[in-house]
């Protein structure tokens, strides 16, 4: 576990496993030959902890009278730990044999809890803890991405029981891949081929051009935009990105994550504001690979994929959007753009 903090941090601070055995996770991938790409499983995970009931405290659960807890009390801002039912481990060895190719589901998983009130969200988080989340994440993808085997590291966070979230504190994960994985290569594959032909960073032009049309923003400031895409996908999608090419979160100046933080708080206060209720989603940031190469062709970006259609009714996943990827969208990005510029947001008092 590594905690940290924007003080410093007090020592003695202890955290004993609730969990008398350490659980022997050894997932592995087996190739889906028709899409081209790895499938990764982990049986175990069934066990994992499911629905806890709403007295559920993950920061201090009591496991006998005596103690221990599974978070450490004290004086920090945000931990981090192994997930204990991980998709992918650096431990992982020998693959069943089977008729398709396998190998061993290398890779690691990590929980990242944003605050140590169960009670808050990331939407009511301070800026100045944002900010530290986005420095959280930088410094967890040097460390992890420098680890054997690891390619990608991906964190994202799912909120709300809409989006399969069991567990209801405020965190999110961060997923290490021992290879690209599809959607972010792809992106990548594209960015590549318009810095090639352009010499320019794909998403910044586009941000560019969505700043000067303005009918979709939500946020931009000096160093950050937030806008829902022309092409969403998704209804109320949303895409949150430094406006200066930056290809990942170790990349961020402080001024840049300082304003980053302006955008990321404005966006979810205003899911939130528009619905008069917690907004469930998908956050998913994307950045450069971890392969030691210079990558100026990519942009560090979030983009939040919302479940939510209207007020009664959830969007689901299509037959065409499962079955062949592509989306059919009922819902035009400027009106959805449109409801939510119209949520006032008081950054003033974060």
């Amino acid at each position: 576990m590594t905690l940290y903090s924007t003080r410093p941090i007090p020592a003695g601070l202890t955290a004993p496993s609730p969990f008398a055995d350490k659980l022997q996770a050894n997932p592995h991938l087996r190739w889906h030959a028709l899409r081209g790409e790895w499938v990764t499983y982990a049986a175990f995970r069934q066990n994992r902890t499911f629905l806890p009931p709403p007295e559920y405290n993950p920061l201090a659960v009591t496991v006998d009278p005596a103690n221990p807890t599974e978070m450490p009390q004290g004086d920090y801002d945000i931990a981090v730990f192994d997930n204990r039912f991980p998709s992918l481990s650096l431990d992982a060895h020998d693959p069943p044999e089977l008729t398709v190719a396998t190998a061993p589901a290398h890779g690691h998983c990590e929980v990242v809890v944003f605050t140590q009130d169960p009670k808050a969200a990331l939407a009511t988080l301070p800026i100045s803890r944002i900010e530290l989340l986005l420095e959280v994440w930088g410094d967890r993808t040097r460390r992890i991405g420098a680890l054997p085997h690891i390619e990608y590291v991906l964190p994202f966070e799912n909120r709300g029981a809409e989006v399969g979230v069991t567990l209801h504190h405020p965190h999110g994960q961060m997923y290490a891949y021992p290879f690209v994985p599809p959607l972010p290569a792809r992106m990548l594959a594209q960015e590549q081929a318009h810095f090639a032909q352009h010499g320019t960073n794909l998403l910044c032009d586009m941000a560019q051009k969505d700043a000067a049309d303005g009918r979709r923003v939500l946020y931009h400031g000096e160093h950050a935009i937030a806008f829902v895409p022309a092409c969403a996908r998704y209804p109320y999608e949303v895409w949150v990105m430094p406006t200066a090419p930056t290809p990942d979160f170790a990349s961020l100046a402080p001024a840049q994550r300082h304003d980053l933080a302006r955008a990321l708080a404005t966006v979810l206060r205003k899911f939130d504001g528009l619905w008069e209720r917690p907004f469930p989603y998908l956050m998913a940031w994307y950045q450069a690979p971890t392969d030691g190469a210079a990558h100026p062709e990519t942009q560090l970006h979030a983009e939040f994929l919302p479940p939510y259609r209207n007020r009664d009714r959830l969007k689901y996943l299509a037959g065409t959007e499962l079955g062949a990827g592509m989306f059919a969208m009922d819902t035009l990005p400027e009106n959805t753009a449109a409801q939510l510029q119209q949520v006032v947001v008081n950054l003033e008092d974060a």
